[in-house]
């Protein structure tokens, strides 16, 4: 896989049915490896390994409806009462970050209410913080270590 603007992380490998899968720690599973769920593990261990996040409050690819659409988030960071800090649109590593990938975020966070939004493809990350009283978002050079 390709060598992305992370860390070096160390992960757990398997072969499935001549696939190979990485383990997730949050979904506790082997995913089948592509390029964006490379991303989005290293994205993981960024989080909970640099940024301090505790597993428990990290949610991977699960389901939201909007506009009686199904769409999937790729990570989301809860604070610990149950809100939203953090949501992270992940693309695979050959896929341009442009206007319409901050559009897919923020069209999540009109219904997650994050405060913080990041989108990246491993090579580039960007960081943001939402003014919702301007409807706006700033952009930031990180997003904030855990503080507990």
């Amino acid at each position: 896989m390709q060598h992305l603007n992370f860390p070096q992380y160390t992960f757990r490998f398997k072969n499935s049915e001549n696939k190979v899968a990485i383990f997730d720690e949050i979904r506790k599973k082997f995913i089948i490896l592509q390029p964006e769920e490379w991303v989005r593990q290293h994205c993981v261990q960024y989080l909970i390994q640099h940024k301090n996040y505790p597993k428990s409050l990290i949610n991977v690819e699960k389901e939201l409806i909007i506009n009686d659409l199904k769409k999937r988030y790729d990570i989301v960071v809860f604070n610990p009462n149950g809100s939203i800090f953090l949501i992270v649109e992940c693309k695979a590593p050959e896929i341009k970050i442009n206007q319409s990938t901050f559009d897919q975020v923020a069209q999540y966070n009109l219904k997650l209410n994050a405060t913080y939004l990041m989108v990246t493809n491993g090579l580039e990350h960007y960081y943001c913080k939402m003014d919702f009283v301007n409807e706006r978002y700033q952009f930031l050079e990180d997003i904030p270590d855990y503080k507990g």
